[in-house]
């Protein structure tokens, strides 16, 4: 077989596959309601072995994961940390902070295909709260389109993240803003699925009989009844936090999110 042969019959391959995902994958969305893959790196990623060793001390969700999932879960680690700028403003950037902030942005996309996104580009870190010029208020953290940046207090950030049991944490939160941002412009399949779901859950805030019903049982705190993004962050911290708690508690309104971010309840506590 010539070598120009060789190219069109694998250029050949490569267009069936293509032809044979475009139909699959619609296929797939519309029987399971999932993509039809997750992880795929040809390519994969390594931590370092201190990086690897903070992931082992703070978070259970990666002690959770089998040895091909931590991998996974160590690669976007690892490309979470060179896509975005990570900014101190009067603290110095540590691996800590990269480590944890990236490590809270994977665990809450890790059931979704294309987690990376371009509405920020920044990761800026304050030591506690700081004076936001945009509502001349004092804020803990934010997500800015404008500025595409997620705005961080350190203090508070790691408060969060080192009580997992109060249903408050700050990167979860302020990446759920992010994610539900991403997933109302784009349209690949998990955003799709984030889409969809979203409009379940959001009942529960704008229909008066289920967010009656919410509110009498008090598991979620006021704040989630500011709108729907903070509907949707309170919501997402709670999923994390106290799992158990929420399918006990609204096992519909569970069900809803597991599906919207693709998650696997066996990684949570």
């Amino acid at each position: 077989m010539t070598e120009q042969l060789l190219i069109s019959v694998l250029f050949g391959i490569l267009f069936l596959l293509i032809i044979i995902f475009r139909v699959l994958e619609p296929a797939n969305l519309l029987l399971f309601n999932k993509p039809l893959y997750i992880h795929w790196y040809p390519l994969s990623k390594k931590l370092k072995l201190n990086q690897r060793q903070i992931l082992v001390n703070e978070f259970p969700f990666y002690n959770r994961l089998s040895a091909k999932r931590k991998m996974y879960f160590e690669h976007r680690v690892k490309e979470f940390i060179s896509n975005y700028q990570f900014i101190g403003n009067e603290i110095v950037i540590t691996e800590q902070m990269q480590m944890l902030i990236a490590g809270t942005y994977v665990m809450l996309t890790f059931g979704m295909r294309n987690y990376l996104v371009r509405l920020f580009d920044k990761i800026i870190i304050y030591p506690s709260s700081y004076y936001s010029t945009v509502n001349q208020e004092y804020h803990k953290g934010e997500f800015n389109p404008k500025m595409k940046a997620v705005i961080f207090s350190w203090e508070d950030f790691l408060l969060g993240h080192a009580t997992s049991n109060d249903n408050i944490n700050l990167g979860l939160h302020e990446f759920s803003h992010v994610l539900h941002f991403h997933c109302l412009k784009s349209n690949d399949p998990s955003a799709i699925i984030f889409f969809d779901e979203f409009n379940e859950v959001i009942k529960y805030y704008t229909d008066q009989n289920l967010n009656n019903e919410l509110q009498q049982k008090g598991y979620f705190r006021l704040y989630a009844y500011e709108n729907q993004f903070e509907f949707l962050s309170v919501i997402l911290e709670h999923f994390f936090e106290t799992s158990r708690i929420f399918k006990t508690t609204h096992p519909e309104l569970y069900k809803h999110i597991a599906v919207m971010i693709n998650f696997k309840e066996k990684y949570l506590n």
